[in-house]
């Protein structure tokens, strides 16, 4: 068969072949996440939330809270594989190839590893692919953020790339990591009648006061700077599935909390803030005349020519008194 009369070597062609292969790759990760997530959490025993329960931390999630969380992220998903199909902006392209790129395909391969491994009890293993996990969607948010940041004119890449990606990034940064690490480590306790250990210093409560005020004053910096309403509300989604499951210390507890009224509070103040406060000052745009900032020099007359401005000007003095 005689080669294809294609060049490989130039931009156009190779750009094209990549988008091509995200749209065979990204919607096959997708289906093998959201395969292998249904399956380890209601078909195998014990599932992803027995096994939670069978190493309960002072830090572990309410199972259902983030079983809605990941639907979430998959419908989210489902969004991000429909643009990859129809997008026609070369922006929009640069963003799917360039900024995201193989990086969420791996996340979904990594994710439904974690499901395996966590069934399985492999702790120490579930929480490396945690960790290499946070790593591929730490990294395709800030190439999103720095090479192909959100604009109002392109709304569709702000609901279907920029906000699936970034959700995606809280659960295991603010959660998933954190509850894999302390298992592994052996920050659990053993459940008893009712629930919670007797002695209270096997909660390890101040680990995990450390743990969740960490990482939600990271997110409440974030929404504060940046007034991200996704980052708001994946981070207030993560406070209320940790203190929605019980028994937790109170350290942890209160904490959670008060992020949770936080968040919200953050990002009023934070759009209020930008409102009053962040206009900055009046630009006036170049090339125009501004008849009341500047005195015409060579006395031409303004009926001569209609539109003609005199192309010498000084700055005039505006009078003290305004009475």
């Amino acid at each position: 068969m005689d080669a294809l009369p294609l060049d490989m070597s130039h931009p156009a062609v190779r750009e094209y072949l990549s988008l091509v292969r995200l749209q065979v790759l990204t919607p096959l990760s997708l289906l093998i996440n959201i395969a292998t997530i249904v399956v380890c959490a209601a078909v195998v025993n014990p599932s992803i939330g027995g096994v939670s329960k069978l190493h309960p931390t002072s830090i572990s999630p309410n199972p259902a809270v983030i079983a809605v969380y990941l639907g979430v992220i998959f419908v989210g998903q489902i969004g991000y594989c429909l643009l990859l199909v129809i997008a026609n902006k070369a922006e929009t392209k640069n963003a799917l190839v360039k900024g995201v790129g193989l990086s969420l395909v791996f996340s979904n391969v990594v994710m439904a590893l974690w499901a395996i491994a966590w069934v399985m009890q492999w702790f120490l293993f579930s929480t490396i692919l945690q960790g290499i996990l946070v790593i591929l969607l730490l990294y395709s948010n800030i190439a999103l953020l720095v090479y192909h940041p959100p604009t109002s004119s392109r709304p569709f890449d702000t609901a279907l790339i920029h906000a699936p990606l970034r959700f995606f990034l809280i659960l295991p940064l603010f959660i998933l990591f954190p509850l894999c690490l302390f298992v592994t480590l052996g920050l659990s306790f053993t459940p008893t009648v009712p629930g919670s250990p007797r002695d209270y210093s096997k909660w390890h409560a101040w680990t995990g006061f450390g743990v969740v005020l960490g990482t939600n004053l990271l997110g409440l910096i974030v929404v504060l700077l940046r007034r991200d309403i996704v980052c708001c509300v994946a981070a207030t989604w993560v406070c209320v599935s940790i203190w929605s499951y019980r028994p937790k210390p109170s350290p942890v507890y209160i904490t959670v909390i008060i992020f949770t009224v936080l968040f919200p509070l953050a990002l009023i103040t934070s759009f209020i803030h930008s409102r009053f406060y962040g206009q900055g000052r009046v630009v006036l745009p170049p090339g125009d005349a501004h008849p009341g900032l500047y005195a015409h020099t060579n006395g031409a007359d303004r009926s001569q020519g209609g539109n003609e401005i005199d192309s010498e000007r000084v700055p005039r003095e505006i009078d003290g008194d305004w009475a």
